[in-house]
């Protein structure tokens, strides 16, 4: 039974991913679609991608795969330690979690800076 699961499991892990990025890209597609259908001219949909772009993402993803290093760190030192399995998903969903929460702390703080100095200039 275990090598049934063994085998499915990364066959779904393929699928979903799959399907995330096809749903991404058909969407991605249908924005841009509506946009030329309302009449906007190429600079202005230029302009309308370039405020949606998240100048802070790399920075964003650093954070997080930060704290989800140190929350897959910290699991297996107290899963070797205490001998309980729960302690690497315990301690590794905390960590990201915080992790996405300091990210869009530090994100929100950031862009608010970068407005003040564009606007500014």
């Amino acid at each position: 039974m275990e090598s049934v699961i063994a085998v499915f499991i990364p066959i779904i892990f393929f699928l979903v991913v799959g399907l995330v990025l096809v749903i991404s890209i058909f969407y991605k597609s249908k924005e841009k679609q509506m946009l030329i259908e309302k009449g906007l001219s190429a600079e202005e949909i230029k302009k309308f991608f370039e405020d949606k772009r998240d100048p802070f993402i790399l920075l964003k993803i650093g954070i997080i795969s930060i704290f989800f290093g140190l929350g897959l760190g910290f699991g297996m030192m107290l899963e070797k330690s205490y001998s309980g399995d729960y302690w690497l998903p315990l301690f590794l969903f905390t960590f990201t979690g915080v992790g996405f929460v300091v990210a869009n702390l530090v994100g929100n703080m950031l862009r608010k800076k970068h407005d003040l100095e564009t606007k500014d200039q």
